[in-house]
């Protein structure tokens, strides 16, 4: 199988900077261009953003100076064609069902874990539910 179109999901822990070392051999191994995706969990601080309106603006940035550091990391590691995407709303619906079918992916790679550990507990994993909606096929990096 050759890889075209890789998507990246990242959110800043330690097992999303795992796939996406992974993603980056994937990428530049199969000439592909790289999709890093990064999706603001609107969910995760909408009550408490009530109290305090800087949340989602403090959200935005976080999710932009990370995509900025993977896009570089990259593209010194020698990945042609890399692209960023950043988007709001639930990780698990966005990146199967929005981020993939947009970018014509036909790999998703993911990290087995992420930062929510609470969603995860209650509802199961974002990489979960991407592999089992996923068109394409995916890749849960431990």
């Amino acid at each position: 199988m050759n890889y075209k179109n890789v998507v990246i999901a990242v959110d800043g822990s330690k097992a999303s900077e795992k796939a996406f070392n992974k993603s980056v051999g994937i990428a530049k191994t199969n000439d592909a261009k790289l999709i890093i995706a990064h999706i603001v969990d609107t969910r995760t601080f909408a009550t408490a953003e009530a109290y305090d309106k800087s949340l989602s603006e403090r959200a935005e940035k976080y999710a932009r100076d990370l995509l900025s550091e993977y896009v570089e990391n990259a593209k010194e590691a020698g990945v042609k064609e890399v692209e960023l995407v950043l988007k709001y709303g639930s990780p698990k619906v966005a990146i199967s069902k929005e981020v993939a079918p947009e970018y014509d992916a036909d790999l998703i790679i993911i990290g087995a874990t992420g930062l929510n550990a609470v969603e995860r507990f209650l509802i199961g994993s974002v990489s979960e539910s991407v592999a089992r909606y996923a068109k394409c096929d995916v890749l849960i990096v431990r």
